[in-house]
């Protein structure tokens, strides 16, 4: 029979996982946002492991993102056509659309896999609208 590994934790690293894991998820997303800021370390894809910044040490291992914004930095000179796509896709009112169209850099889709994030932005290009793909 194997043994189970039993890892030794310091009553400090104890105390600190205890009060992590008490966190609501407001104070969780505050300190995720202060130790991205603070130190460049933010969640990997999955959210269970964390990821470090590159150093210039060597390079620090990255994952590949799997979920994308999909972020119009513009609409051309064909701002229907683009108004139309958007309302396409977040099937909002065409009043709604023009807004957010009109308030460029503006995000039309959050957390789309890369497939969808892709089919999104060759639309809107095709429409005339500048865009890029956040991971």
């Amino acid at each position: 029979m194997s043994e189970s590994a039993t890892i030794e934790v310091s009553a400090d690293l104890k105390e600190i996982g205890d009060k992590i894991a008490g966190l609501t998820l407001k104070q969780a997303k505050e300190l995720s946002d202060y130790i991205k800021d603070e130190y460049g370390i933010e969640p990997a894809a999955g959210g269970g492991a964390i990821m470090m910044a590159p150093t210039e040490g060597g390079p620090a291992a990255v994952a590949e993102p799997t979920e994308f914004d999909v972020v119009m930095t513009g609409f051309g000179d064909k701002k229907l056509d683009v108004v139309k796509v958007v309302k396409s896709i977040t099937g909002s009112t065409l009043m709604e659309a023009k807004k957010l169209v009109e308030s460029a850099p503006a995000t039309i889709k959050e957390k789309a896999s890369k497939e969808d994030a892709e089919k999104i932005k060759g639309e809107l290009e095709k429409a005339g609208a500048s865009v890029e793909l956040k991971a």
